[in-house]
């Protein structure tokens, strides 16, 4: 079949739309009409070459749609079911999946190569063999992908909201949860926020944390923050926000940092690990190239206020249990899922989504799909 789907040809240059070729699902795999795609910075990384991923590949690692047809072997779902894509696939069998730890399924291993188990490669076009942000590529209409990364939601919940929890949220929600372990009473800092960051907001404000302290260079954000949680915000991390933490927690400073920035640098690591105290933890949730040296810090420092420097992925989340459950606390009303989407957009205006996300102009976009 054919569909239409936004592709990076090569690092650094525009977002192209074409016209694919779509093979059939196979063993284990279903065919997907995806309805929405959330724009997420990750797709920049390997658009701009800072994650190194097999060229061509059609973008687009959260998704949302609707099952039309499966593959031998297929029993997770079945046509007609409402899914939300994982963006890290989950076997259920691995070392990892089996001790609770679903976010580093072996699975992901190939998620930059693009193909489906067996490295095949469902897409075709003018270039050849197209691969998957993810295994997935939910800028496309079409997409088949292996029943590992659909998780059956509600069919009365909202794909155009539902579509965040397959990375965004859940990457920020469970940076503050699970990663941090927030607690009540405690004090986190949450720096830059963007579609991961307000998740960690309102991940820490849900955990109980008595000051969640936002830090971001654009007023939009802050604000933004300021209504999902945060109790004070700062456009840095300078020495009035240090003072802050320190006024607030009577010199202890704080409990947790949580650093979810476009890009991570030395300097977004050294001032996170320098607000918390003893026995903080830091967490690094935002990505940069994969070998960037970018964690400079005093390691005597470190031993003697028996600080915490932990790397989250997927905010420590198993996809199969915590999807559900996050899209409950947005049932319930307890998670904002509306409140952070700015804009949406259609197939043909990646590009512009794009432009506008490095721009700080959204918190999140979402794109919408158009089916004749």
């Amino acid at each position: 079949m054919k569909t239409k789907a936004a592709v990076v040809y090569e690092a650094g240059k525009p977002i192209e739309i074409e016209e694919l070729d779509l093979d059939g699902p196979r063993d284990g795999e279903v065919l997907i009409r995806y309805t929405h795609a959330g724009l997420c910075h990750s797709d920049v990384h390997v658009a701009h070459g800072d994650l190194e991923a097999r060229l061509p590949m059609v973008l687009g690692h959260e998704g949302a749609g609707i099952i039309e047809e499966v593959g031998p072997g297929v029993t997770r779902v079945k046509p007609g079911d409402h899914v939300v894509c994982s963006f890290i696939p989950n076997c259920g069998t691995c070392r990892y999946c089996a001790s609770g730890q679903q976010s580093i399924c072996d699975m992901g291993a190939t998620i930059l190569e693009g193909y489906l188990p067996g490295e095949r490669f469902a897409w075709s076009g003018p270039r050849g063999d197209y691969g998957a942000m993810c295994m997935l590529g939910t800028f496309s209409q079409y997409g088949v992908i292996h029943q590992n990364s659909a998780v059956k939601v509600d069919d009365d919940l909202p794909l155009d909201k539902a579509v965040l929890v397959g990375c965004g949220v859940p990457t920020g929600w469970g940076s503050a949860v699970n990663t941090a372990n927030v607690r009540p009473g405690q004090t986190v800092v949450v720096i830059g926020v963007g579609g991961i960051g307000i998740n960690a907001v309102q991940g820490a404000r849900y955990a109980g944390a008595k000051n969640v302290i936002a830090i971001d260079p654009l007023e939009n954000k802050r604000e933004k923050a300021m209504e999902l949680g945060a109790t004070h915000s700062f456009a840095s991390m300078d020495e009035a926000a240090m003072g802050a933490i320190a006024e607030m927690t009577r010199g202890q400073m704080a409990d947790a940092a949580i650093l979810t920035p476009g890009l991570m640098t030395s300097e977004i690591v050294a001032g996170g690990f320098h607000s918390v105290g003893k026995g903080g933890t830091v967490v690094l949730t935002g990505l940069n190239k994969l070998m960037e040296q970018n964690i400079e810090l005093p390691g005597t420092i470190l031993t003697l206020y028996r600080k915490s420097i932990k790397g989250s992925l997927f905010g420590d989340c198993n996809p199969t249990t915590d999807i559900p459950k996050i899209l409950g606390l947005y049932q319930s009303g307890d998670l904002k899922l509306d409140e952070i989407i700015t804009r949406t957009y259609t197939l043909d205006q990646v590009q512009e989504g794009y432009d506008d996300l490095l721009a700080g102009k959204n918190v999140r976009g979402v794109v919408v799909h158009e089916h004749s």
